[in-house]
């Protein structure tokens, strides 16, 4: 595909080119397995190549795209039976268990920040921003952590936060709307506020879950026996 120069504006070039490129995975204008050359995006973007490297390792933090030795930089596959089975799993289990010390420590301020982050991506969802709805997404959540007081349940969190963004980017367009983006979190925070322990966990557990949205990826390969074991049996 051609990809048109980046226009120069406030953020950094880094920012400004991984915008590009997560954009044009997102819309399929980049599809799993093309090349991403640093050579040829200098030219297409009609800028040095730092910028591009520094944006690519991002996206590769995001899981939107891959390196190899030998083969380079490419655009990621994402399976949906591995994002079941080990993604939302390990994000299910730090974000559960961090809510039920998180509500022991919630006070009306905390409310009414995450009613905040709610009101702002609505804001959002109503002119289609999509990089700003995720963004408040990441921050809705990680506000439950913060509030768990737990360091190390924050902290691998974190580690799996670029995973999950570039996740959310890809699964942005199956939502039938950016607003219900929004209005899922807005029933969230009202089990939140509820006071109801097992309500809010529940939420919160479906919430996650989304198998609706996730049954959308493709699944990955067939795992492949190891050599001789049917000669073995």
């Amino acid at each position: 595909m051609e990809l048109r120069a980046v226009p120069r504006q406030n953020r950094s070039l880094r920012q400004q080119v991984a915008e590009t490129l997560r954009s044009a995975i997102i819309h399929g204008e980049l599809n799993p397995g093309d090349r991403l050359r640093e050579e040829d995006l200098s030219d297409q973007l009609d800028m040095s190549r730092g910028p591009i490297r520094e944006a690519l390792r991002q996206l590769e933090q995001e899981g939107l795209v891959a390196s190899f030795p030998y083969r380079g930089t490419v655009v990621a596959d994402v399976w949906g039976d591995e994002v079941l089975a080990v993604l939302v799993p390990i994000r299910a289990t730090l974000e559960l268990y961090a809510l039920r010390h998180a509500l022991r420590r919630f006070e009306e301020p905390d409310f009414n920040a995450l009613g905040a982050i709610v009101d702002e991506m609505q804001t959002a969802a109503e002119t289609g921003n999509l990089a700003r709805v995720i963004e408040l997404d990441m921050a809705f959540h990680r506000l439950i952590l913060e509030r768990s007081e737990l360091f190390h349940s924050l902290q691998l969190w974190e580690m799996i936060s670029p995973r999950m963004r570039g996740l959310f980017y890809r699964m942005g367009p199956h939502h039938t709307s950016l607003q219900e983006i929004a209005e899922q979190h807005r029933e969230l925070l009202a089990a939140l506020r509820s006071g109801d322990e097992q309500l809010a966990y529940a939420t919160l557990e479906e919430h996650i879950a989304e198998p609706r949205l996730y049954a959308r990826l493709p699944r990955g390969p067939e795992p492949h026996s190891a050599a001789g074991d049917d000669d073995a049996r």
